[in-house]
Order: C-alpha cells, then structure tokens, then sequence
C-alpha cells in the first residue's frame, strides 16, 4: 500500500453510510498516550524523539492492530504527501507541519490510524462512517489493550493516563462527529446550535479541525474534559443526547426550507449542480460551497440525478493535495516537485467535477 493507492478510492469518513449519515458525515474516537519513563514530546531531546518514533514503529507494525497496516515516515515525506493525509483525516494539520521525527500507521480501509509523536507519543483514532461511534469505541478500545500488552503508557493512579494537554488527562479518550449543517446556515439558526453545543462543554471546529474554518457547512463537535469520567459514559452522551439534540436542529430547520422556502432552496440547489457542471475554474472554497447545496439538494429529494455518494467523493478529491496527486499520477509521474500554481489547480479541479456530474 502506498500513499498514490489512496488517492483512488473514497476515504472512510465520506462512504456515506451507517445510521444518521444526512447529518452525521463521521465518528471519530481518539485516545492519547505516551510511554512510561520517557519526556513528553516537547520536553524530549531530538534523540529521544527519534527513539520514540523508531520504537512505536516497530510494536504497532508488528502487533496485528488491524488489516493491511502501513506506515508512513511523515518527516520524510513531502509536503504533498502530508497534505494529503490530512485532508483524508489521517494526521492532523500540526502533525503534517512538525519539524520533528513522527510518523503514521494506517490500516488497508483507513478506518485506523496512529499518529507517532503528535502531542504525545501516540494518538490513535478510529473513523467510521455516520453514527457508528459505539463501534468504533469497540474497536480501539480492543486495539489499545493489544497495544497496551507490548509497551507500557504512563499512568497514575490518581489521575489515569498522562497527556501533553491536561485537558486529555485521565481516559485520554476524544470523540467527536463530523456533521454537515448546510440548513441552519441556511435559515440562520446556526449560533443556536452552536450556543448549545457549547453549553454542553463541547468543542466546535471546522473541517480539518483547530483553527479551521466550517467549509462547505462541516462541523467537528468532539468532548473537551476527560478527568473523572468513564469511556463509555463520553460515548453514550454523545449517542444518546449531544448528537440527537443537535441532529434536531438541523432536521427542523430542513423543514422549514421546504415549507416556508422551496422555490429558494430548488433555486440555490439547481444553480449549484449547473455550476459544477460547466464552471471551468473552481477555488476550493467555492467547491465546498457548490457541494454543500448539491448534498442538501440530495438529502431533500430535490435532486434524483447524482447520488449521495459520488458527492462525498467530490468533497475529498477536489480538495488541493488530492488534485495535484491525481494530475500528476495520470501523467505517470509519483508525485509533483513542486507545488502547483492555484490557477491551474483551480482548472484541474473544474474539470474533475464536470466530468463526474456529467456536464460540459
């Protein structure tokens, strides 16, 4: 498995299956840990760093974590490369800009991922696609015990696994969903749910996470305090009311478009699918946008014409790294050496989603 294998299939997050999936793009479960006897990151010489990474390496890839697993050097990586996975959500934006030694096991599907030297030593994930976060608590709970029996993590008694970030001290556990919140926007009810999210000490982010913008109306909702609570009980929360109450904001405010504003919302929908199939330069913004109404447009039953799932593709394979990656690879080239003007990224990026919507 190689990082060009990636850019030809559909990453889990954006299948477009499991329950919710109108809303509920993803689930993520994160746990934070690092070794025993070892600094935390930011405290450890270049050496240790290394060590670290080297270490970590070897006990994931040999533990039989999941199918197919692969690793990637991300400090030997190129910039493309490192943008790539993270607009496939498997490192984070700071992962891919660190100096330091760090890497990145990837299971065969992508719905597992450890990234080596982050914030700490180890932040592993499970993806899934809709509201499977039971599921995908199971798993990496399973996986972290496995793990678990080859190295060992730093843990006290008193306040349960150690963490860079106090915040993450205890179970080390982060969940969060990726919802897509085109109708709130739409009927301007959006710092509603947002106050509410908030209110129930929760973090709100955008796409790629911290310090990223809401484009093409995704929200990462994820927990912000892991001391003195059980994993399962952060799970539930999230399954049982955090998501259902903000799932509710964004089905009622569906109704009401249809309701109160069908020919506006048709309106919006239909220029938006003519749009992306002529247009012949498009910014990645104005792509997230375009798509956004085309998937409201699907999840209304207004439109019948593309399915939900060639969307969700469309959302990963016009974002920047993905383009430059599939242009280059279809002139038989591994990847670029240098990055490519905005212009023509802009005409590429066009011209792949003409030719997916059947336009011109």
């Amino acid at each position: 498995m190689t990082l060009s294998d990636l850019t030809h299939r559909t990453s889990e997050w954006l299948r477009g299956v499991g329950p919710m999936h109108d809303v509920v793009i993803s689930s993520r479960v994160r746990l934070a840990r690092n070794l025993a006897g070892m600094p935390f990151l930011r405290k450890c010489t270049a050496q240790q760093q290394q060590e670290i990474a080297d270490r970590l390496r070897t006990e994931i890839l040999s533990a039989n974590l999941a199918e197919g697993v692969f690793h990637v050097d991300v400090a030997a990586a190129g910039p493309l490369d490192r943008a790539l996975l993270a607009e496939r959500h498997l490192i984070s934006r700071q992962h891919a800009d660190a100096k330091h030694p760090r890497g990145v096991a990837v299971s065969g599907d992508e719905t597992f991922a450890v990234m080596i030297n982050e914030e700490d030593h180890v932040r592993m994930q499970v993806l899934r696609s809709g509201m499977q976060m039971r599921d995908a608590f199971e798993q990496i709970n399973a996986v972290d015990d496995r793990l678990e029996e080859r190295v060992d993590f730093a843990y006290s008694n008193r306040y349960g696994y150690l963490t860079a970030c106090p915040t993450n001290v205890g179970t080390g556990l982060r969940v969060s969903v990726m919802l897509h919140l085109p109708a709130l926007r739409l009927t301007g009810e959006l710092d509603k749910a947002v106050h509410a999210a908030r209110d129930m000490r929760l973090a709100i982010r955008g796409l790629y996470g911290e310090g990223t913008d809401a484009s093409g109306d995704f929200f990462q909702i994820s927990n912000q305090i892991t001391l003195g609570r059980a994993e399962e009980d952060i799970v539930e929360e999230f399954l049982t009311q955090i998501v259902p109450e903000i799932l509710n904001y964004e089905r009622k405010a569906r109704e009401a478009l249809l309701k109160h504003n069908s020919v506006e919302i048709d309106d919006k929908v239909f220029r938006a699918l003519a749009l992306l199939r002529s247009a012949r330069r498009l910014a990645s913004d104005e792509m997230m946008a375009l798509l956004s109404l085309l998937r409201l447009g699907i999840n209304l039953q207004r439109i019948d014409e593309v399915d939900l799932k060639t969307v969700n593709e469309l959302f990963l394979i016009g974002q920047p790294a993905h383009v430059q990656k599939m242009h280059a690879l279809r002139r038989g080239l591994e990847g670029p050496t240098a990055a490519m003007p905005p212009e023509e990224r802009d005409e590429i990026r066009a011209e792949v989603l003409r030719q997916r919507l059947g336009g011109t």
